[in-house]
């Protein structure tokens, strides 16, 4: 096995547990998100003495840039599955295999980035509020239901930056020039 061979297949390891690494994060951040829901019970008003109580369920549901997140989170762990499988298996595309790889690794970094700063953005409007809307913090009152949304955004973030790495690296083997066939001796002239 001669020393090109050895790199490449390092390289094809190196890009495989990075595919791994985004796989296992972006579904962590999918499932988490996708169960997370609260409820809880409030007094909210009182007649004599008697407390009038509402239950309420805080749900990812409710929120489009959540259940955005979940998608994009979801699509970005299954363009993982299907690089995976690619590689194992050896899959061509009839030669447009690395520009094909390039192209949907960069699309699938800008879906989960999407994905994760919208969520990021209306996790932050939970935990704060907006006064000049009038919006309420609502973290106060379901700190599990934030809790585990961030964990979510957090293991997406790592999803993200380990796609960023992927990319990176799906970039550099396509700008890398192949090397040219050297002519044999009986193909050289000799003026």
């Amino acid at each position: 096995m001669g020393e090109e061979e050895v790199v490449q297949k390092r390289q094809k390891a190196v890009v495989l547990v990075l595919r791994a690494a985004a796989l296992l994060a972006t579904a962590a951040a999918t499932i988490v998100m996708a169960l997370n829901k609260e409820t809880r019970t409030f007094v909210v008003a009182t007649v004599g003495t008697t407390p009038v109580t509402a239950s309420i369920t805080a749900k990812f549901q409710q929120t489009p840039a959540n259940v955005f997140f979940v998608i994009a989170n979801a699509m970005a762990s299954n363009h993982n599955l299907m690089m995976i499988g690619s590689d194992l298996f050896g899959i061509d595309y009839r030669g447009f295999k690395l520009p094909l790889v390039a192209i949907l690794d960069m699309l699938n970094a800008a879906l989960l980035s999407a994905g994760v700063h919208g969520a990021a953005f209306m996790a932050q409007l939970a935990k704060n509020g907006n006064s000049h809307a009038r919006w309420n913090e609502i973290c106060d009152k379901f700190q599990g239901y934030c809790n585990r949304g961030g964990i979510a955004i957090l293991a997406s973030y790592v999803g993200l930056l380990v796609t960023l790495g992927i990319t990176v690296v799906s970039i550099v083997k396509l700008l890398k020039p192949k090397p040219q066939p050297q002519p044999l001796a009986s193909e050289i002239e000799v003026p």
